[in-house]
């Protein structure tokens, strides 16, 4: 965000207060006063930072992710609803931006979703254990590797997002429900949900999503 962009006119807003709401900050930055949203900015900043670097692992992405994610937070201000919370709407930013910088890093899930990892979606974990030295099974492997690959993309966001903080990011339910500023009994529903559509599709490719909102 540049100077013009963000430029504040002192005669028709009031002075920001760092004891003000999200609320008021937020309709004084949709007003037009970029200082209500730097200040916004400073509130959320070091928070967004723990919860993207909890994704990334590295802290220079980590930040790097903050900085876009507020941006188009800025970018995007206008759409924003003031019956959500704006720190739920601006995690939700961050957690996209990071899940799509592992993405463009790797080039594809690929690298990382292994059929072995989904334990509960698929229940032979020691078969595929033992077999794993198996060239037919290693090549079965594969193509049940593409199938969740394809799969996870075409999942709805929510269903993706705890897909991937689980399986590729390895975090735990406490740490994926505080990512997405939802309850821990929300993520297990999720991942669950998740889970089980995945299994279909491996088991029916042709067959697309149902009933996953």
């Amino acid at each position: 965000m540049n100077s013009s962009e963000l430029k504040h006119d002192t005669n028709t807003l009031p002075p920001i207060s760092n004891e003000m709401t999200d609320e008021l900050l937020v309709s004084a930055a949709q007003s037009g006063d970029s200082h209500a949203f730097v200040e916004l900015s400073k509130r959320h900043s070091r928070k967004l930072l723990h919860k993207t670097y909890r994704i990334t692992n590295n802290w220079q992405d980590a930040e790097d992710v903050v900085q876009e994610s507020l941006m188009k937070a800025f970018t995007h201000l206008h759409t924003f609803e003031s019956k959500a919370m704006f720190a739920t709407w601006l995690t939700r930013i961050a957690i996209n931006s990071a899940l799509m910088l592992l993405r463009k890093k790797r080039n594809s899930l690929a690298l990382t979703v292994d059929p072995s990892t989904l334990d509960e979606a698929f229940g032979e974990t020691s078969a595929l254990r033992d077999l794993r030295d198996n060239p037919e099974q290693s090549y079965a492997n594969r193509q049940t590797e593409e199938l969740l690959r394809d799969a996870i993309q075409r999942m709805p966001p929510k269903y993706r997002e705890v897909v991937e903080l689980r399986q590729v990011r390895e975090l735990s339910m406490n740490e994926i429900s505080e990512s997405l500023n939802i309850s821990v009994a929300a993520a297990k529903s999720r991942l669950l949900r998740a889970r089980s559509e995945l299994r279909r599709c491996v088991q029916w490719p042709s067959k697309r999503y149902r009933n996953l909102n």
